[in-house]
């Protein structure tokens, strides 16, 4: 019947010669190549669990109802049907507390293997030329989860996420000229405005969950067309890829990979609270919940505009608030570098080369640098993201604390920067590590054989 089956497939679609093709793609065997894999096999999650999420939310915070359910803490108390669905979830509906939890350690995993994957990209120069449009497009899907991940932790409208939300309208406020524009324009009139809810609600579960497929498919087709970058060692060239094929021992790999990512997402949702949203309460504009901190791919942010001193300056007319500087240009030229930077790197380097065999962090001393530089900027944000709990839980001054971060975070990258930049130089001419002796090796004729 299997047979029949694709017989009568080949003779409509003529799939048979894509299929075999497909399946003697060779795949290296480095570990760091399956980093992308638990990113795509979050994202599946993410979406078998949002659909079951979908069908219990109700995106709704232009009036308020008095909440009834079996959470006795919240009894009588007023609050948006946003909220009171997202209590209902977790405490009337079955599963629903689980599935919750599921998707939130999701989103955090997505998003973190996405920016694992790309510092494997970038520390090896594996966006290098003919690379470039999957670097600009994994840029992209990084910008993409980060959005939906905050678009989904503020659709519960309790306390927390709330603020969050006060937060953002701020920063887009701050833009000059365009900003109260694009703010009203995205909040639906003055803050707190009902309609953000059903905004992001549309965003969350069609708009970017859309982009991102589209992407992921994009980024999967220009990898199979393009030959697998690779380690440098003996018997690998730039015209070859040395691995294993698609069927069978890569597809079992793959497939148990899924299936690991997919039982560890479920142990974390069923073991390990996150976002209590029953303890923070609905939200009301004029209280905000203490310590707030964010989920850990918006701490950087966070620290960012903790440790901005209160500078305004005010230019043909208008006053740029504070906020803007932290808020909204460090996340432009973060981002913008990211997307520039094969073509700076490359006009750096006078590098214009077909490159498919990696680079070592040692091979390029002053690109591994750079980044552990901007990686540290990023961690000591992140840390001082969490500067109110720090103080709290050390009992120390948060005044003197803050004053301590900024003189760390203006510092301590350049350090780090000049020891990654020795470290790899010293490392530079040692020895290399041998790959396994009988490997899988594609030929240029699409083929492959036994080494």
């Amino acid at each position: 019947m299997v047979k029949a089956l694709v017989a009568w497939m080949n003779q409509r679609l003529g799939s048979s010669r894509l299929l075999k093709a497909g399946m003697k793609k060779v795949f290296p065997d480095h570990w760091s190549f399956m980093l992308g894999e638990i990113a795509l096999y979050s994202f599946v999650v993410l979406l078998a669990t949002g659909v079951y999420l979908t069908m219990f939310f109700v995106p709704d915070a232009s009036h308020k109802v008095i909440y009834q359910g079996s959470y006795s803490a919240l009894q009588g108390v007023e609050m948006s049907p946003a909220y009171e669905s997202t209590i209902r979830l977790s405490f009337d509906i079955r599963e629903g507390l689980l599935i919750r939890q599921i998707h939130h350690w999701a989103a955090l995993v997505f998003i973190a293997a996405i920016v694992i994957h790309l510092l494997r990209i970038f520390f090896t120069g594996a966006f290098r030329k003919p690379r470039e449009v999957n670097w600009i497009i994994g840029v992209t899907l990084l910008v993409l989860a980060i959005v939906n991940g905050f678009a989904g932790y503020s659709l519960p409208d309790d306390l927390l996420s709330g603020t969050g939300l006060r937060i953002a309208y701020s920063i887009t406020q701050s833009v000059p000229i365009i900003g109260p524009w694009t703010a009203s324009l995205m909040f639906g009139g003055p803050y707190p405005s009902g309609e953000i809810i059903p905004r992001l609600y549309t965003v969350h579960i069609l708009l970017v969950p859309g982009l991102i497929i589209a992407l992921v498919g994009a980024h999967i087709a220009i990898l199979v067309r393009q030959k697998h970058t690779q380690f440098p060692g003996p018997g690998r060239t730039e015209h070859n890829v040395v691995g294993s094929p698609m069927w069978p021992k890569f597809m079992a790999k793959t497939i148990g990979l899924l299936l690991i990512v997919a039982a560890t997402l479920a142990l974390l949702g069923g073991v390990f609270q996150i976002n209590p949203v029953w303890f923070y309460g609905p939200y009301h504009p004029a209280q905000v919940s203490a310590p707030a901190q964010p989920d850990w791919y918006m701490g950087w942010l966070e620290g960012a505009l903790r440790l901005f001193p209160n500078w305004e300056i005010r230019l043909f007319g208008f006053t740029i608030p504070n906020v803007f500087f932290p808020g909204a240009l460090l996340p432009g030229l973060t981002f913008g570098a990211l997307y520039a930077w094969p073509f700076i790197e490359a006009r750096f380097t006078r590098d214009r080369e077909m490159h498919n065999l990696l680079d070592r962090p040692s091979d390029r001393p002053w690109r591994s640098a750079f980044g552990v530089g901007a990686l540290t900027f990023f961690v000591i944000l992140f840390v001082a993201g969490s500067n109110d709990v720090i103080a709290s839980r050390l009992e120390i001054s948060l005044n003197a604390l803050t004053h301590a971060l900024r003189a760390l975070v203006l510092t301590v990258p350049f350090l780090a920067g000049a020891v990654a930049y020795w470290i790899a130089r010293e490392r530079g001419s040692g020895p290399r590590v041998r790959p396994a002796r009988r490997e899988f090796v594609r030929t240029e004729d699409g083929g492959y054989e036994i080494r």
